[in-house]
């Protein structure tokens, strides 16, 4: 099982003058997953080499088990320090792609043409796309084959507007993921705010938040095995 991981090269929180980047726990604790199954995991950025952190997912508040297993990793630590670079990627050479979160993601690969192509090829190669919390915003503008948006009718989750307010970050972000799918068509369910919530639709699996990073990552394994 070979497992692509998409983290985001994006470091700044809109004009706020504060740092931004993926969430640590969407990445340590899917990480673990794929590799507690067997799988055979390759980082991958659109700039390459090591991916900004969002400073604020590393507080002690935030951190957990996997994250503090992820940072004692000599192998993880050195295999994110050398992300490849995205547009040297194809879907040919793997299972699935799993997409971390993190404010970051919102601002570069939501509008990455290369990010776009490539999850429209791992479905059109039905082969599944996984994305948590802020990562499904990068759907914004993945097509299906007849050009329609690619979550119109179909089951999604994500950030939910009310935990977006609760951070206070409604105003800084370029979208808010919750309006964005319900905006694209998409059938936007949610949980209770900060609890582990994932929906899959076919091919597409998406969690809500940093609680649902594990449970989208056992909803992939899960799918992959059947």
């Amino acid at each position: 099982m070979k497992i692509l991981m998409v983290l985001t090269s994006h470091d700044q929180l809109g004009n706020t003058g504060r740092k931004t980047g993926f969430w640590l726990e969407e990445l340590a604790a899917p990480y673990y997953a794929f590799k507690d199954a067997g799988a055979e995991i390759t980082l991958a950025s659109p700039k390459g080499g090591n991916p900004p952190l969002d400073p604020k997912s590393n507080e002690p508040d935030f951190q957990t088990e996997q994250t503090h297993r992820f940072e004692a990793d000599a192998e993880a630590v050195a295999q994110l320090a050398t992300t490849v670079r995205l547009d040297s990627v194809s879907q040919s050479d793997y299972d699935a792609v799993f997409y971390p979160g993190g404010h970051g993601p919102l601002w570069d690969l939501a509008e990455d043409a290369h990010s776009i192509a490539l999850i429209e090829a791992f479905l059109a190669a039905n082969k599944h796309v996984a994305l948590v919390c802020h990562a499904p915003g990068v759907l914004r503008h993945v097509k299906t084959p007849e050009g329609k948006p690619l979550v119109e009718g179909k089951k999604v989750t994500g950030f939910t507007n009310t935990e977006e307010e609760a951070v206070g970050l409604t105003n800084v972000v370029p979208f808010l993921v919750e309006d964005e799918l319900i905006a694209k068509g998409g059938i936007y369910s949610k949980g209770a705010d900060w609890s582990s919530y994932v929906v899959s639709d076919g091919l597409l699996i998406t969690g809500q938040n940093p609680t649902s990073s594990t449970a989208t990552a056992a909803q992939l394994i899960k799918q992959l095995a059947e």
